[in-house]
């Protein structure tokens, strides 16, 4: 998501970047424009898990490969992603969003490039945001490329399987996992829906693993990086290659690296000033303690 698979098996390692303060990250920020990238640790506190972070059960998330190769597994995934949709609408965005929001208006944060795909950015009141990953609240033919509202086909698959969310019980006693997939094993019985204009497969707006992000939207991403005069990571381990590689540009362009997430993460060796704590506490502690830039100022 460079074209690029999503590996699942990095591992931490050890590192030499001493976990710093918040004060350090204010010393490196003070006085430039910046460029988020967040990833799943940044939504945690709006009820939605993340895929990696301290605590987090395994996960085996479904790959593009599968989705589009097997009809059994396509169910699978609709069935679980009828139930895990209404979670994800239903959440709201929490300190460490609305505080993007506050530097952004500050003219301090120049865009945002979220791994996520919740829209909660936008619900906050980001302007400027790449959606590096799709977005849950889309579905697109395979056949033909016409997209529709998640809303609508919700509509469609309610028909097809009269009754099905409710036999799954209160959404809230189910896991669901970052991508809005529900964790329920009973699929078999469900019905999916195809395109209703040339009846082929549909898939949500999202990059699954194993599948490549659009070009255009990758470029876009690291032009945003190339704007700024540094890159601030949020909630995210950076363990697939499609948010290092921003990491490594900006590290590569000699761009300070500030990463807020909770524990190791694959870009540590890159960071300037790595905060280990929660983004809902020290992104909103950002918002205080950063001046305003100089009218006169970069």
């Amino acid at each position: 998501m460079q074209p690029v698979s999503r590996p699942t098996t990095w591992q931490p390692e050890p590192v030499t970047v001493p976990l710093t303060t918040v004060d350090d990250a204010v010393r490196v920020l003070a006085g430039i424009r910046f460029v988020a990238l967040t990833g799943a640790g940044i939504s945690t506190d709006s009820g939605i898990p993340d895929y990696r972070g301290p605590g987090s059960p395994p996960r085996n998330p479904m790959t593009y490969q599968q989705f589009v190769g097997d009809e059994a597994f396509r169910r699978h995934y609709w069935a679980r992603n009828h139930v895990g949709w209404r979670h994800m609408r239903r959440t709201r965005p929490n300190a460490g969003h609305r505080a993007l929001v506050r530097l952004e208006e500050r003219g301090l944060l120049s865009g945002t490039i979220t791994q996520n795909v919740d829209l909660l950015h936008q619900e906050a009141g980001s302007r400027a945001v790449i959606d590096l990953h799709g977005r849950y609240d889309r579905v697109v033919c395979l056949s033909c490329s016409q997209v529709v509202s998640r809303s609508r086909l919700a509509e469609r698959l309610d028909a097809l399987n009269p009754g099905f969310a409710e036999s799954i019980g209160a959404v809230g006693d189910i896991e669901i996992a970052p991508d809005a997939d529900a964790v329920i094993s009973a699929t078999s019985h469900f019905r999916p829906a195809p395109c209703d204009s040339c009846g082929g497969v549909l898939k949500p707006e999202i990059v699954y693993f194993g599948e490549n992000v659009p070009r255009a939207r990758v470029e876009a991403a690291y032009a945003m990086v190339d704007g700024a005069d540094a890159l601030l990571v949020a909630g995210s381990s950076l363990t697939v290659m499609s948010g290092l590689r921003f990491v490594k540009r900006a590290a590569r362009d000699g761009k300070p690296v500030v990463i807020v997430n909770r524990g190791v993460t694959r870009g540590d060796a890159h960071a300037t000033v790595k905060v280990d704590g929660g983004t809902s506490s020290v992104l909103p502690a950002l918002v205080t303690r950063l001046p305003d830039l100089d009218a006169s100022g970069p």
